[in-house]
């Protein structure tokens, strides 16, 4: 028998909420599996309330057919199925978080849920803070943050914050210069950047001595790099980073 809806603290939100990223939860979704709506109704407008794109389903069955979410809150006494499979099952796609919500507290309940792919569990009743909290510590495990200091082009990695260059997963060891250049240019593939334009972002903001010393800085970077076409050579102009030339078909 499922313990009555006032076994679940659902508190304002107030500071709760505040706590989550607002731009974050917009794009995270959650699915609550709980088939009293005693319980899910509030989960529902306490994780809405927090920014979160939330739908509730009653039965394993339903969560089972939903589309993926990013986090599951998975309640185990459910009235058509053993939440443990449900939890087994949705584990095996590896598209979601799972945190079991549930009355069951013992110690061997938790370890069966963990040991079925549960990646936290909590026990009712709880708080909506402590759920947020847990909800963020997930998706912190499942989703690590982004590195916005890395430019993908094509094959192509460049890295400002370590500094480091891959080229089809492999490191591409550089000197500071080439690196700037490359930088540079993997900044806004596309657009030529002129060689004076280079040379004050790269050796000083009042160059005036010759641009040579970009071309021979440009030539090691494209031998170094081995990929016919990436640094384009923009005559009379400059140089930009552009498509890759495909290598040739064999003939047959």
């Amino acid at each position: 028998m499922k313990s009555a809806p006032a076994a679940l603290r659902i508190a304002p939100v107030g500071n709760a909420a505040a706590a989550v990223s607002t731009a974050a939860a917009a794009t995270t979704t959650i699915l609550i599996v709980e088939d009293d709506p005693g319980i899910a109704d509030p989960l529902v407008r306490g994780l809405e309330r927090a920014g979160y794109a939330v739908r509730a389903v009653a039965t394993g069955s339903q969560a089972l057919s939903s589309e993926p979410t990013d986090v599951v809150l998975l309640d185990l006494g459910l009235p058509d199925a053993d939440g443990l499979d449900i939890c087994r099952r949705l584990a095996a796609r590896g598209t979601s978080a799972i945190l079991v919500v549930t009355a069951r507290g013992e110690e061997c309940d938790r370890v069966a849920a963990l040991d079925e792919g549960a990646d936290d569990y909590l026990v009712k009743p709880f708080g909506l803070a402590e759920l947020l909290a847990r909800i963020r510590a997930v998706l912190r495990r499942i989703q690590p943050p982004t590195d916005s200091a890395a430019v993908r082009h094509g094959p192509l990695v460049v890295d400002s914050r370590s500094r480091k260059v891959t080229l089809h997963g492999d490191p591409v060891a550089l000197t500071p210069r080439e690196f700037e250049i490359l930088e540079c240019l993997a900044a806004d593939p596309g657009r030529v950047f002129s060689r004076q334009e280079l040379l004050e972002r790269i050796w000083d903001t009042h160059w005036y001595g010759p641009t040579k010393v970009l071309d021979v800085h440009v030539a090691a970077l494209r031998r170094k790099l081995a990929l016919p076409g990436l640094i384009e050579t923009a005559y009379g102009r400059g140089f930009r980073l552009a498509t890759p030339t495909p290598p040739p078909v064999p003939q047959s």
